[in-house]
């Protein structure tokens, strides 16, 4: 029981992060989808292009849901700088369901909802995730933690709840926690 509750508590931060960016996915997920076929075959724009403009949609929305909810409590390392990252790994990610998109609409010369929207899952699932793994590696940051051995020099004045090396606090409400897949 004690090893249960010792892998709780050390994966318990990676598994609140896994819930609350699979809510904000949910729903990105539904803006995404539906927007694309609103647009492909409502409006009737392109298979690619319809792809194209409900993902800046959609990714809008979950780098807000992202941002102020799923890592709220990890470093803020500057909104324009989290959000080119964003969308630059968005970009990257918006490859698979492109691809396997163009294949089923050109390659394959499928133009039904059913073809197209079994590609366009195929390519989100593989997209998805490529974007969880880059999130956390490049745009919403684990905390630094102290080391140790680090303290305040003698005399200096120390803000409290400051995080060491940065003058950006996390939400009141959140405590810090080390990503359990880097921490040993």
């Amino acid at each position: 029981m004690q090893l249960l509750r010792r892998a709780y508590e050390r994966f318990a931060a990676l598994i609140h992060e896994l819930i609350k960016f699979g809510l904000v996915g949910a729903i990105a997920f539904v803006i995404d989808f539906g927007g694309t076929n609103l647009l492909r075959f409502g409006v009737g724009m392109g298979p690619l292009s319809s792809k194209v403009v409900a993902t800046i949609v959609a990714a809008t929305f979950a780098y807000a849901g992202n941002r102020f909810w799923t890592y709220r409590h990890r470093e803020q390392s500057g909104l324009a700088r989290e959000y080119v990252l964003f969308f630059l790994l968005n970009g990257i990610g918006l490859l698979p369901p492109l691809l396997t998109i163009g294949f089923v609409s050109y390659s394959l010369g499928l133009h039904d909802a059913v073809s197209y929207n079994i590609a366009q899952f195929i390519g989100v699932g593989l997209g998805t995730l490529f974007r969880f793994w880059s999130y956390k590696k490049w745009v919403f940051l684990a905390v630094p933690e102290l080391a140790p051995t680090e303290e305040p020099a003698e005399g200096a004045v120390e803000k409290v709840g400051a995080l060491p090396h940065s003058d950006v606090r996390p939400h009141s409400d959140v405590k810090a926690q080390p990503d359990p897949l880097t921490t040993s």
